[in-house]
């Protein structure tokens, strides 16, 4: 669909932020509380892989990890440290001394570190979590603070469950971090009960009563448990508070947190109500939102605010009609603006191949002459069993010719017999280390069959943790996008795999996870062999 791409200014159309406008800090916690969502873990390399896409796209402080908790995040919070040149990376600590020294030590390589302390102040937490009286809080916020500051110059402190605290407390405790040496003062409402008025009035009034509020930027962390994250968020910076902690799509525990699209482009369309600005290059969302999406293999709802697929999509005919006429009818907001590249080309099996190349760069891919050959071989046989080919179709094929080009394990062909009378099986081949293999098996039911297959070929000792199966655009003709994680020797891999054959996805997405655990073995065992 072509739309009229008025130049005029419209309500509501996107304000670009002036030099009088305050700066908000993006403080990003994906790597951090978002990758405490049951079933979002990530490994190193997709870690390191997100880290360095917010340092591009400009966010000012990645919290990486929580180094005390395992090997792997103390690993991952010292590979982003060593990796990200111009943002903060922060890494989180509890007001302990091991806390804060091995924080302290992963944190040494970052270019500028900064160390998060909490501890919860809300009597609840008090009484039931940490069984101490709040005298000992304050205590110890006094103590560890100040440990922490003999270690990194950067302190955050926040006081869990915040907005559950009372007020005259949560101004000793502010006080008392100032004092210590935390620079950044942060108020989380960490189990999304607070309302917007009620947040901007918490901030307003600690900052009016704490005496060296002054010596502090003051922080926001709302979790979406009422479905209120960015609201409250946007209350807590009128309240006063400069730095935003959200996470890309919102992903993070329970109900998530707030989302980083929704309050950077908020910030930018509603310049007129908020008078603020972020140094976020808004263009890299929807990038952002699909690498967090496939490395976590948490699909984003469609009707997902920013960055869903329907964000900008059009079916009503009165609100096509407007869009014809002029797009700001009903775009408060140009797709362009935050990364998605609309275009009236409609890709199907009588496209060509310049109509194709073109396509891509729309997309943001610039492929060589070979790679381009085989995509657009590909593309050709995804269109002659697919009426429409869309944007995501074309995407999740290209990812997985670039992701799978050198794999050591490639799917050459399957055949599988499913029915209701078992048992299922499947005829597998694959080429393994360039020498092609075939095995037949069976199983409960034809993924059982196949997965049987591929272990009889490539003999493993991984663990299936996660079989997870969505369609990537609409229609029963849809490709499906397949992810799988597989856990070996204490390490995990998640890998993805895309066909209009659900079976098939599930094949490449099982092998593409073993390859990423060969790279892995190779590395250790430079002699592993794969011959079955």
């Amino acid at each position: 669909m072509t739309t009229n791409k008025s130049s005029e200014p419209a309500m509501g159309s996107a304000i670009q932020e002036t030099a009088n406008t305050e700066q908000i800090i993006i403080f990003d916690t994906t790597l951090r509380d978002g990758e405490q969502s049951p079933g979002a873990s990530m490994n190193l390399d997709e870690k390191i892989e997100v880290a360095e896409l917010l340092d591009a796209m400009g966010v000012d402080v990645i919290e990486a990890g929580f180094p005390v908790t395992s090997e792997g995040d103390f690993e991952a919070v010292s590979a982003i440290s060593r990796r990200v040149k111009r943002a903060s990376v922060a890494g989180l600590a509890r007001a302990a001394a091991r806390d804060i020294d091995r924080c302290a030590e992963a944190l040494r390589d970052a270019v500028r570190p900064r160390m998060h302390v909490f501890i919860s102040t809300s009597p609840l937490h008090m009484k039931y979590k940490l069984q101490k009286e709040p005298g000992e809080v304050l205590d110890m916020i006094s103590t560890y603070v100040g440990r922490a500051r003999n270690r990194i110059d950067d302190i955050e402190w926040s006081a869990e469950d915040g907005t559950r605290t009372e007020i005259d407390f949560l101004c000793r405790c502010v006080e008392a971090a100032i004092k210590a040496g935390a620079r950044t003062i942060n108020i989380p409402d960490t189990v999304g009960y607070t309302i917007p008025e009620e947040y901007q009035a918490l901030f307003e009034t600690v900052r009016t009563r704490v005496p060296n509020s002054d010596q502090a930027i003051f922080s926001v962390h709302c979790h979406n448990d009422l479905g209120l994250a960015v609201a409250n968020t946007l209350a807590g910076i009128k309240g006063g508070a400069r730095q935003v902690e959200c996470t890309i799509n919102g992903l993070g525990e329970r109900a998530g947190n707030a989302a980083m699209e929704e309050v950077v482009m908020a910030l930018r369309v509603r310049a007129d109500a908020l008078a603020y600005h972020s140094n976020i290059d808004a263009r890299m969302l929807t990038r952002a939102s699909k690498l967090v999406s496939a490395v976590s293999s948490f699909p984003v709802q469609y009707n997902k605010a920013i960055v869903g697929r329907n964000a900008f999509a059009h079916e009503s005919g009165i609100h096509q009609d407007g869009m014809l006429k002029n797009a700001q009818t009903y775009e408060i907001m140009t797709p362009e603006s935050v990364g998605v590249h609309k275009t009236s080309l409609v890709m199907g099996k009588h496209s060509g191949r310049h109509a194709f190349k073109e396509k891509l760069k729309e997309l943001g891919y610039e492929l060589g002459e070979n790679a381009l050959e085989e995509a657009f071989a590909r593309f050709k046989d995804l269109a002659d069993r697919k009426k429409i080919v869309y944007d995501e179709d074309l995407i999740a094929l290209v990812d997985d010719e670039i992701i799978h080009a050198h794999d050591r394990i490639k799917l050459v062909a399957l055949t599988v017999i499913a029915g209701t009378k078992g048992p299922q099986s499947a005829a597998l081949t694959l080429t393994i280390d360039g020498v092609e293999q075939t095995h037949q098996a069976t199983g409960n039911g034809p993924i059982d069959a196949i997965f049987n297959a591929v272990q009889a070929l490539v003999p493993h000792g991984a663990v299936l943790e996660l079989y997870q199966v969505h369609a990537v655009t609409k229609g029963t003709d849809a490709q499906a996008e397949v992810s799988v994680r597989l856990s070996e020797d204490g390490k995990t891999v998640t890998a993805r795999g895309a066909d209009p054959d659900t079976l098939v996805a599930s094949a490449k997405a099982y092998i593409a996870a073993l390859n990423k655990l060969v790279v892995r073995r190779h590395k250790s065992r430079p002699d592993d062999s794969l011959a079955g």
